[in-house]
Order: structure tokens, then C-alpha cells, then sequence
């Protein structure tokens, strides 16, 4: 039996990754990720990056101390806490569930690379004004990946 061309198109994707913020939207990039995995039989690889405040607010003045520290350490915890919830609910291997520290973008880029990843799905909120100078981390991991990404509208 041979396949339709629409058939060999829709089957192009064998490892999806699936970026995660853990922002509270991320149904709708887990729901869009699985879906397509499902229609290409691929194995899918979830993804949270968490920035260390001292790259996210090293801008902003901020005085660093052990509270800092005990509140990077707990955001990391949280973060592990809610990917292998995320990971059990999606009946994946620990091995698939994947925290990182560093810049969002490069780390997923990295890991796409490892991987060998075809498909990034991520999440975007849109962003204006002086959000958008600054660029987002969809913009930012769109424009160096080496595979092709998903941005899914998420949030108002």
C-alpha cells in the first residue's frame, strides 16, 4: 500500500519537542505538540528552561543575596515538580522530561541539536511595544533553530 502525497507530508516528524513555561498556558502547546505527534507517530521530548535571576533581572539593579539564591533553588524545584507531573500525565519516560538552566533559547536550540529534533512547539504571547524590541524567547528560538518550529498563541 502506498501512502497519498498528503499522507507522506503529514508524516514528517519523528522527534517533537515541546517547550514549556509553566507560565499557567501551557495546555494549549501541550494539546497542539501531542496532537501532531499522534498524527506522525513521534516521540516527543518536553523542555522547561529556567533563567537564573541573575540573567533575567541583572539589568534592573537588583542586590543579590542567599534569598536569591533560596528563591532560584525553590523556582527550580517547582519547575521539576510540575514537569514530571506533566511528564506522568503524558505517560513519558523521566528521560523525555528535560529542565535546564541558562537562556531559554540557547538551551532549547542545544538540546533540539542533541536530540535531533524536527519539530519545536513553544508557546508565544504576542508580544508589543518594548517586549517585542527586546525580542521573545519564540522570536529568538525561531530564528536560530536548525528545524522547524511551532509558535502557538497562547494567553490575551
Amino acid at each position: 500500500m502506498t501512502k497519498t502525497p498528503k499522507e507522506n507530508a503529514m508524516s514528517i516528524y519523528k522527534k517533537i519537542m515541546i517547550a514549556l513555561d509553566f507560565q499557567g498556558d501551557n495546555a494549549e502547546v501541550i494539546a497542539k505538540g501531542t496532537s501532531i505527534a499522534k498524527v506522525n507517530k513521534a516521540a516527543i521530548i518536553l523542555v522547561h528552561v529556567n533563567e537564573p535571576l541573575v540573567m533575567a533581572y541583572a539589568a534592573d539593579g537588583m542586590s543579590w543575596s542567599d534569598q536569591v539564591v533560596m528563591l532560584e533553588t525553590s523556582i527550580r524545584q517547582e519547575a521539576q515538580k510540575k514537569m514530571a507531573e506533566t511528564g506522568a500525565r503524558l505517560s513519558l519516560p523521566p528521560e523525555s522530561c528535560i529542565t535546564r538552566e541558562g537562556r531559554p533559547a540557547t538551551e532549547i536550540h542545544e538540546l533540539a541539536k542533541e536530540k535531533n529534533i524536527d519539530l519545536i512547539v513553544m508557546g508565544t504571547h504576542g508580544q508589543s511595544g518594548l517586549k517585542l524590541l527586546l525580542g521573545s524567547t519564540a522570536n529568538s528560538v525561531l530564528h536560530g533553530a536548525t528545524c522547524d518550529v511551532l509558535a502557538v498563541r497562547v494567553g490575551e
